[in-house]
This record gives C-alpha cells, structure tokens and sequence, in this order.
C-alpha cells in the first residue's frame, strides 16, 4: 500500500468517519500514531492515515530485543519492532525508533522489583503509560509537531461541560481504563483512542480489510519483560537479596514455617504456603521489614477502607483532596478483573482513601485503586495506588 486509495474497499466508510468523531480534529492535523507492532496500535495508525490526517509512526525499544526477539506476545522488542517499521513503510508514513531501554529500565522494571521487596503487588503496565509513554513519548510527539497522539488503547475519550473525559471502553471485555487512571487531564487533552468505541472483532475485521500483516498477530500478554510469566526470575537477578528467607505466621502467632523471599508471595495468594493446619490459609499481610509472611482464614483477606498514594484525579472539581473532604460516592475498583463497588472518597489515616460499603476481599498494596462516577459508570475520575489497608476483624 503507497496510498490510502490502495486500502482495501470493503473497509466501512463508517469506520473511518468514526475515526474523525474519536479525534475531533480537521483531516490533515498531524497525529503521531505509538506503534508498538500489535494489530490495535497499527489499525488506529491506518485508519488515521485513511481518515486523511498526517501520521507519523513512533516505535519505542523498551527492553533488549535480542532476549525479546523470540518471546510471543510481548511489545516494543524485536519483532514487533520490525512489524511496525514495515506497517509503517506499506502506508507510506513517517516512522521513527526510539531506544527507550534505560529510562523503561529505570522507571519501571527497578520500580517493579523495588515494590514487591517492599510487599507490594506492583503494575509495570500503569508505571509504564504514565512515565515512558504518556509522559516522555507525549513530549517527542509535540516536539514532531503533532496536534495529538493517537495509541491503540481500548478507553474512550469524550469532552464533556469541564473539558475531556476518560470513560471505559465499548468493548467491556477489552476495556484497559484500569490501567490508564494516572493520565493527567492536560495528557488527556492532548490523547486521542479511536478503538475505544469498536469491539475488538470489528479491529481485527478493519486489519484484514487494510491489508495488514498484523490482522491475525496474537494479543499481548503477561508482562512483556517477564520471560516466561516468571516475575521473580527478574526480582532475582535485579534485587538478590529479596530472597531472603523468613518466617510463614499466622494471624494468632504461630510459626507455620519458613519461605525464600517475600517476593514469592502476594495478599490474597493460597497455594504454594506449604504449611497445613487443616483450614484454608491465604496470605493476608507481608511484612517486608521483619520478612514475615503472614497468613490467615479467608476473611481476614476483607477490608473495609484503604489509604492512596500518588493519586490523580480527572474528575469535575479541583483535586483528589477536595472530593476526599466532599466524600464523594465513587465506584472503586481494586484489581483489573473485577468489576467496580460502592464506596465513598474521605481520609484514611490522614491520607485520600476510599471506604466501601460492602468489604472488599484481597486488597493488595500497590495495585490501583481505580474510581469510576456512580451517576456515569463509565467515567473514570482517577485514582491512586494502594498503600494500606484496614481490615474488617
């Protein structure tokens, strides 16, 4: 493909004029497309570049591609490099390489081990889209001279009385606005995701109707610099000395037995304890300092109220602090795969939190807490990282 009119005809004009409601700006606006490789990021760079505006691809190299080169469902290494520069090449667009590697080193794979040495569940996809990708990404796009930057994530974007709004995907089962709470309003405004409202089907539909090498290219998966899903595999070569060993207790006091490294272990976790005492246990607390694992009965994994760190608010009003004193009603969303419960913003611990109204299971410090608005459930108003918890025996 050298030009949009060598785009397949079967694509839906429709498609394309859904393209243009998503980025509200005049055909011919130069939009840089973040094209990790995969078939999201490179349909929106093609539907863009159909649409009439002008694209310019951005790759980033996040990780050593030569260890990368051979791992399925990863992004930003290797082959999926290759497969962006040469989507790129068939529409005939601008694209560009960026060898991210030390500042994705830094900002998010030491923070990934650092968090579990402290006892944290940590999200290397949230640090990574509020440091490398929404952050120092935003500013190479405006320094291209870019109107906005487009990327293939599944959330929406609509402006509303005060401004833009994130909102859940149309695709419930694609929606990733979990993971994408820490975008700032002025990020936001600059932001554009046009397959926030299509469902994944019809994205993979538009990839084979364009022509695409990616249309049949599996999704991402796991962690893309986890070899293999195992975490600790990288804790231990960054972070040895977080295998050291430490005592299994129980709730009551009782040493049950002894682990390797509190980085084994995650809240809410029941197999692989190797202890017996007749009941079920689970991890309910991990005490990094004296590297106790604790353990315990299934509801002392309930929580009725949890404390945040770096928050971000994108909600009406002016922060996070002033909803906190409000006490907000939110719907707060502790991990990615359940669905968001009643609570209302306050002060826990003299720190912005959220009280629930019926006890959450497993909450787990350093995972998101992420707040939806119960009068428009699918608006994101941010969100911060969990820091504690306050349990409910």
């Amino acid at each position: 493909m050298n030009a949009p009119a060598a785009i397949s005809d079967t694509l839906s004009d429709g498609l394309i004029e859904a393209m243009r409601d998503a980025v509200r700006l005049p055909t011919g606006t130069r939009i840089v497309a973040a094209m990790s490789g995969g078939v999201d990021s490179t349909v929106t760079a093609a539907l863009l570049h159909r649409a009439g505006y002008d694209v310019v691809g951005v790759t980033l190299q996040l990780y050593d591609h030569g260890a990368a080169i051979q791992k399925k469902g990863a992004c930003c290494a290797g082959q999926d490099i290759h497969d962006a520069r040469t989507a790129a090449e068939s529409m005939s667009i601008p694209h560009y390489v960026l060898d991210y590697e030390s500042r994705f080193r830094k900002q998010v794979i030491e923070d990934f081990a650092d968090s579990y040495l402290r006892g944290e569940t940590p999200i290397p996809c949230i640090r990574c889209n509020q440091t490398v990708k929404f952050r120092d990404l935003l500013d190479v796009a405006r320094d291209l001279g870019a109107e906005a930057m487009a990327t293939g994530h599944y959330v929406q974007r609509d402006v509303g009385l005060h401004g833009p709004e994130l909102h859940r995907a149309f695709d419930a089962v694609r929606d990733q606005s979990y993971f994408l709470f820490a975008t700032t309003p002025e990020q936001l405004d600059y932001l554009r995701f046009p397959l926030g409202g299509l469902p994944k089907p019809a994205v993979r539909a538009a990839a084979t109707a364009l022509g695409l090498k990616v249309a049949d290219k599996p999704d991402s998966q796991d962690i893309c610099f986890v070899p293999e899903g195992r975490y600790t595999t990288v804790i231990d070569r960054l972070r040895p000395h977080g295998a050291e060993p430490g005592d299994i207790v129980h709730l009551d006091g009782r040493v049950l037995g002894h682990h390797e490294g509190v980085t084994r272990y995650t809240i809410g976790q029941r197999r692989g304890l190797n202890v017996a005492v007749g009941d079920p246990l689970f991890v309910v607390k991990i005490d990094a300092g004296s590297r106790r694992v604790m353990v315990g009965p299934r509801e002392a994994l309930l929580t009725r109220a949890l404390s945040l760190k770096e928050t971000n608010w994108i909600g009406d009003g002016p922060d996070m602090a002033a909803a906190c004193k409000a006490q907000r009603p939110v719907l707060a969303r502790v991990r990615s795969t359940r669905e968001p419960v009643p609570g209302r913003l306050g002060f826990v611990g003299g720190e912005p939190g959220v009280v629930f109204g019926v006890p959450e299971e497993g909450v787990a410090p350093g995972q998101a807490c992420v707040l939806y608005a119960p009068e428009a459930p699918s608006r994101v108003l941010g969100g911060g990282f969990i820091v504690g918890t306050l349990g409910n025996l």
